[in-house]
């Protein structure tokens, strides 16, 4: 018995001394990733509360997973409430709250008249790779780092669907969903929606992936890139607009007193000259030139340029690239795809 312990365990200490001598080592996550999270905390964008609250850090597998993870069920000091609960970090908060300020509402009051209490979403924290294909780059959803938004509940309890409204809404609908997508090119450093690949054709992708510096700052991925439209100057009420000139005489009268004034026009013409007397003056006409000039369309909005996104990134980081080895995190196979 002892003579056939001896080769196995031989062989077992062989297999483990070459082991040791292996240069084969985990793959890590970035540093800079929990160096964004801690950043972000020590600023102190939005305070902790019964609707953002911390949760357990995730390690792995692979090189998935958060630092200092949160567990987000409202934004905005609870004012715009998720569908769930979400797992995000903090820069991604940080920026969704921006972006909900500084784009989100003031766009739904110019459109409906009222603000967006709701945020639907199909997922946020996901280890996969992106698009959910097996093998593909991972995902910034593998890092807490990116939301997909599927739509919008506003305070009157309408539901704005991005799968529904971006190509079928009304007027007022799709110039919504496409002014919070162009904003959000300005305050994250990915944005997808529908028309940027097959994969998008239902929700807006943001994240803050880092791509990388140009010129002008951060490189940004923005697709579709849009054109914004003009806002209206007040809730649509169902009522004509105001003239632009205020008449002093009904519609009714207006047209007697343009054919009064046309007879004495026609009376001045056979006479040589207009004999003045009672009665009302002639009509005054507004040149065609006016007229002309207000059927003209408004000169189109120039797009501003981005400002910085949140990131903590340094200055030398280099265009995305895959990190770890796929096969060392990539979960898809077994992940429910939305």
């Amino acid at each position: 018995m002892a003579r056939r312990i001896l080769p196995f365990a031989a062989l077992a200490a062989l297999i483990a001394t070459l082991a040791g001598c292996s240069n084969y080592q985990a793959p890590q996550r970035p540093p800079w990733r929990a160096q964004a999270e801690n950043a972000c905390f020590a600023e102190r964008p939005f305070a902790l509360s019964a609707y953002i609250q911390p949760a357990r850090e995730i390690n792995g597998p692979g090189i998935c997973g958060l630092t200092r993870p949160l567990r987000v069920a409202a934004l905005a000091d609870g004012a715009v409430s998720f569908d769930s609960a979400y797992t995000l970090d903090c820069p991604m908060v940080a920026g969704l709250n921006e972006w909900l300020r500084d784009v989100v509402q003031p766009t739904a009051e110019a459109r409906f008249g009222q603000r967006v209490v709701e945020i639907m979403s199909m997922g946020a924290y996901s280890c996969r790779g992106m698009n959910g294909i097996p093998g593909a780059q991972i995902s910034e959803h593998a890092f807490g780092n990116a939301i997909d938004i599927a739509g919008f509940r506003l305070a009157d309890g309408r539901e704005i669907s991005i799968v529904r409204d971006w190509t079928r809404g009304d007027d007022q609908t799709r110039a919504f969903l496409q002014d919070v997508h162009m904003g959000a090119c300005s305050h994250f450093t990915t944005v997808l929606g529908p028309g940027a690949n097959v994969f998008h054709y239902n929700h807006i992708h943001v994240d803050l992936a880092m791509h990388g510096n140009s010129s002008t700052g951060l490189r940004r991925i923005c697709k579709p890139l849009l054109r914004p439209l003009p806002a209206p100057t007040s809730p649509p009420d169902g009522l004509p607009d105001a003239p632009d000139i205020d008449e002093d005489v009904d519609t009714a009268q207006g047209k007697v007193l343009r054919e009064d004034a046309l007879a004495l026009r026609d009376a001045g013409s056979q006479e040589g000259t207009l004999q003045p007397g009672p009665g009302p003056a002639p009509v005054a006409r507004i040149p065609d030139a006016y007229f002309n000039a207000a059927l003209k369309p408004p000169a189109a909005i120039p797009l501003a340029r981005p400002t910085a996104a949140r990131s903590y990134a340094p200055d030398s980081a280099p265009a995305a690239t895959p990190e770890g080895n796929p096969s060392d995190w990539d979960l898809t196979s077994s992940i429910r795809q939305r």
